[in-house]
């Protein structure tokens, strides 16, 4: 698509926006992605824990979600399969400094992520990489659902 000249193309369930949620318990780098992604044209929902992140998922069609991996009550894999199993049509990516290699190795195999990013992260790769991630969700994933 990008080859071509041509952009993403808008669901209409999102009410015309790209949705991205990022879920981290860390404030600071809840503000560090939001000025990664400010001028990408994406609506940038954060979450400070897993629960609060799939209550914003509850109210909002989002179509990527990047979370950490080691968080209190609930890791990003933990997080990722419940939005899996309840928002199938979301992709799905971890982004962590603490890799447990085997965990994320599975969880990537049986599906359960579209892929992994490591912290720290290069600003122009990690927006690369959400970009390409809401290509294939409208490429791979919605077209699914039609």
């Amino acid at each position: 698509m990008v080859r071509q000249g041509r952009s993403l193309e808008l669901m209409e369930e999102s009410g015309g926006e790209l949705n991205l949620l990022v879920v981290d318990d860390d404030p600071a780098v809840l503000s560090a992605l939001r000025r990664v992604f400010a001028d990408e044209g994406y609506r940038v929902l954060t979450a400070e824990s897993g629960a609060a992140g799939l209550k914003l998922l509850a109210k909002t069609t989002v179509q990527v979600v990047l979370a950490d991996q080691r968080m209190p009550e609930m890791t990003g894999i933990e997080f990722l399969h419940r939005v899996k199993a309840l928002h199938p049509h979301t992709v799905r990516i971890v982004l962590s400094g603490y890799a447990e290699l085997e965990t994320v190795v599975q969880a990537v195999n049986e599906g359960g992520l579209y892929k992994f990013l490591p912290k720290p992260w290069n600003d122009d790769q990690l927006r690369a990489q959400i970009h390409d991630a809401f290509l294939y969700q409208q490429a791979v994933v919605s077209p699914k659902l039609r």
